[in-house]
């Protein structure tokens, strides 16, 4: 995932909400029960982990029972201390008070209880990168030092596999084509890391190595569940004694009815704004819906012209809701002025703002109707929302309206089907429009021209947009 261009923007959950949700993880409510248990007796080893004698009281404490119980309370207890809830006040003695972060989980803000939360998600994190006990204790020596070669971990590779994992759910959830609030098949998660996109058909190398990298997502996965960033149905235990998954394609072995027995993984809420405020630290542009309300229109219609179209129309409509209608619209059309290269496509997103506003922004409509630039969209504003006595525009008007709004749609969509057929359309019902449209005085001109060019299924139509391409270039100096 690349942080040259921005994610699409999010729609999180209000932080009161949020904050909720952080205090009823599993983890984080673990963590604070422990720091609140713990007193004068309390004693930790050099680490500042509870000392063995103690973690049967503290499992039992949370509840906790069977052969991992004095795991779980291990790692709440590590929890604390790594967010604050617990300090350590005497390393030799270790001994241990309530820390300064304990008093915010009921005291202070949701952004304060997130705060603590997102440290909470660090510690776990850090913790999902490393190799199981197991591992660790085989890689041993004799003097107690880990042999990290003997492993073959290499803690920052491990550590960027699993953000790049963590970052493509975000991308698949956050983007409209996505799953929205459904689940992630593993293997088609673990494939996005490991099969290059020109890869046909991948080999068996490549296939084992989705194989490997499912079941280290699912280790991570199991513990990164508790601290409520995911959602996760496990791999099957049963499905992986079958087969060790080494050459076979997991996604193609199964049917729709049972890939989720390879394991399924989505986002909670309070993981998106997790993973988020993770994306604005490393440097990405990961806009959520909503930052824009208190900002000008101009930040608006900038802001809003590469987001999808569900995305930007969420955003205007919590702008507009700040905003008497006649003042919003008003407002609305002063940004979309402009012939800098980004103007049509700020005019389109006008326009679309305009059609979630009501019969009182008529005046500001009528009083841009001689403008050069806005004089049409205007018109097709009171047309459609069903005005009188509406001027109708000059020819010179509707072809120049008519290169605005193809040069917006190209800037927003590029080469698309939906262009592709609007260009065939348009040229179809006018048949001397190229005749007339290399004269238009719109800076878009020849590249409108260019495009229908390449557009166009039509060879000789092509060439024709292609020569008045030519004439519009030359008519500008270029």
């Amino acid at each position: 995932m690349s942080d040259s261009s921005p994610l699409p923007p999010v729609r999180l959950h209000p932080e009161a909400e949020l904050a909720r949700d952080a205090l009823s993880t599993p983890l984080l409510s673990r963590a604070a029960r422990l720091a609140r248990w713990a007193g004068p007796d309390t004693r930790v080893d050099a680490g500042g982990g509870l000392v063995d004698e103690q973690l049967p009281a503290a499992a039992e404490l949370l509840g906790l029972s069977g052969d991992d119980a004095a795991a779980y309370a291990s790692e709440a207890w590590r929890v604390a201390v790594d967010t604050g809830l617990v300090e350590v006040v005497d390393e030799e003695e270790g001994t241990v008070a309530a820390g300064a972060e304990l008093a915010l989980l009921t005291g202070g803000s949701p952004q304060d209880v997130l705060g603590v939360w997102t440290g909470a998600l660090e510690a776990v994190l850090a913790d999902a990168s490393v190799p199981d006990l197991d591992e660790l204790v085989d890689a041993m020596d004799a003097g107690g030092a880990v042999d990290l070669s003997s492993l073959d971990w290499d803690p920052e590779a491990e550590a960027e596999f699993l953000d790049g994992v963590l970052g493509n759910l975000y991308l698949l959830t956050v983007s409209e084509d996505g799953p929205a609030d459904g689940p992630v098949p593993l293997p088609a998660l673990a494939a996005s890391m490991i099969v290059p996109s020109d890869m046909g058909e991948p080999t068996n190398d490549v296939l084992e190595q989705v194989s490997d990298a499912m079941m280290r997502l699912d280790d991570q996965f199991r513990l990164l569940e508790p601290v409520g960033l995911v959602e996760y149905q496990p791999v099957d235990e049963a499905l992986m004694a079958d087969t060790d998954g080494a050459g076979e394609d997991p996604s193609a072995a199964v049917d729709d009815t049972d890939v989720s027995r390879y394991g399924m993984v989505r986002l909670t809420p309070l993981g998106l704004y997790g993973l988020r405020a993770r994306l604005l630290e490393a440097g990405f542009e990961a806009p959520a819906v909503g930052d824009l309300a208190d900002k000008g229109a101009d930040a608006l219609l900038d802001g809003t012209a590469t987001f999808p179209q569900g995305a930007a129309q969420a955003e205007t409509e919590q702008w507009l809701a700040r905003r008497e209608s006649l003042a919003a619209a008003r407002e609305l059309l002063a940004a979309a002025r402009g012939l800098d290269a980004g103007a049509p496509l700020r005019r389109l997103r006008c326009q679309q703002a305009l059609s979630l506003v009501g019969a009182e922004a008529e005046p500001a409509l009528r009083e841009v109707l001689d403008d050069p630039e806005l004089g049409g969209l205007a018109r097709v504003w009171l047309t459609e929302a069903g005005f009188a006595d509406v001027p109708a525009p000059s020819q010179e008007l509707v072809f120049w309206l008519t290169v605005d709004t193809l040069a917006a749609q190209l800037a927003a969509e590029g080469d698309s089907d939906e262009l592709r057929a609007l260009v065939e359309g348009l040229a179809g019902q006018h048949s001397g429009f190229f005749a007339a449209a290399w004269r238009v005085g719109h800076p878009a001109t020849a590249d409108v021209l260019e495009a229908m060019g390449r557009l166009h299924s039509d060879k000789k139509v092509a060439k024709e947009a292609r020569k008045a391409a030519f004439k519009a270039r030359s008519q500008q100096g270029g």
